[in-house]
């Protein structure tokens, strides 16, 4: 009764902390939050906008349009915390947001983070939860809580097979009876294509774009795999040598020629995991094959190209882009089954 009128005064929270983007769930009520990692300070003083409400969307359509008074930043990078304070703000504003009044108790949260951070890193995202009203922390690896969230059988003794490529870091592992039998994690992933093609567009084409423009042309009609029939899109940017803005056409060949490194990084490290791995839990993944999750799951083509190279199936999981928070939620409802599976830092259980 009493752990009832707990969850009704203060229900407990599921977050995935992602560079591009952050998703909270409340327990009992599923995602009730999906808004961009940014922040909008006033320029020197470090003081968030508008009383400490310029978090999240309102403050990532200020990226690249800011005046001089103002800059919006991104508490973390890579996957990690390279802002602490900034990070403690986002995550007080979300936290805030997400859920009702508490009546001064501290919600029991659970984070999903990069299974690669270290133990510094791990550290720094306890310390910004718990500043920012959690009470008891627990973090779940994106891999993992990606494998559940996407309804793989991860507690039976067969090989799943999991591929989330976020927006600062790609996660790959292989889980089997419940926890990640091979893993690993680069810091190559949605951020690192839209750098790309802003480069390709600098030598190529003269021209210079955002990032948001590489990343909405991405979306458009970029591509891992030959398309039936490529796409064209019209771009504006600001041409290096006249200085001057102007358009170019850009086509869907193009871009794939731009994203071939960030491609080429990925599924060096997909092979990689799956030499390490044990021949029995390799063969089950010739019947099980690789799940994708993340944004970057939705280039198209993507599980086509990887079919190819790998000689084994590979999907795209139903809702890509909130797989990682689903499976935190999943967790954090059956919280007793997890817990001794999860980094609970140094308090009690």
């Amino acid at each position: 009764m009493l752990n009832r009128l707990r969850q009704w005064l203060c229900p407990d929270l599921a977050i995935d902390l992602g560079t591009a983007n952050t998703l909270v769930s409340v327990q009992g009520r599923g995602i009730v939050l999906n808004e961009p990692s940014v922040v909008a300070l006033e320029k020197g003083s470090r003081r968030v906008l508008g009383k400490g409400t310029a978090v999240g969307k309102l403050a990532r359509q200020m990226l690249g349009r800011t005046p001089d008074g103002i800059t919006a930043v991104r508490p973390l990078k890579d996957g990690v915390i390279t802002d602490f304070e900034l990070c403690e703000a986002m995550l007080r504003y979300f936290i805030r947001k997400a859920r009702r009044q508490g009546g001064g108790l501290r919600p029991r949260v659970v984070i999903a983070v990069p299974g690669g951070i270290t133990p510094v890193e791990r550290r720094a995202v306890f310390n910004s939860a718990e500043r920012a009203g959690a009470g008891r922390i627990y973090l779940i690896d994106e891999a993992k809580a990606a494998g559940i969230g996407s309804g793989l059988p991860i507690s039976e003794p067969i090989a799943s097979m999991i591929c989330d490529i976020g927006g600062g870091t790609t996660e790959v592992a292989i889980l089997s009876l419940a926890d990640v039998v091979v893993g690993r994690s680069v810091r190559v992933a949605g951020d690192e294509m839209d750098e790309a093609i802003v480069e390709y567009f600098k030598q190529h084409f003269s021209l210079r774009i955002g990032t948001q423009t590489a990343e909405r042309i991405k979306l458009e009609i970029g591509s891992a795999y030959p398309l039936t029939q490529e796409l064209t899109s019209e771009i504006n940017g600001l041409d290096t040598i006249s200085g001057v803005p102007r358009k170019a056409v850009v086509t869907s060949e193009e871009l794939r020629e731009a994203l071939h490194d960030p491609l080429a990084a990925i599924l060096s490290c997909i092979k990689s995991v799956i030499e390490q791995c044990k021949p029995e839990l390799v063969a089950d993944l010739a019947d099980t094959g690789i799940v994708l999750t993340g944004g970057g799951a939705l280039l198209r083509g993507l599980d086509l190209l990887l079919t190819e190279q790998l000689g084994i199936p590979v999907r795209v999981a139903d809702e890509p882009l909130t797989t990682v928070a689903r499976g935190t939620a999943i967790c954090l409802e059956h919280l007793a089954r997890w817990r001794d599976s999860l980094d609970a830092g140094d308090g009690p259980a």
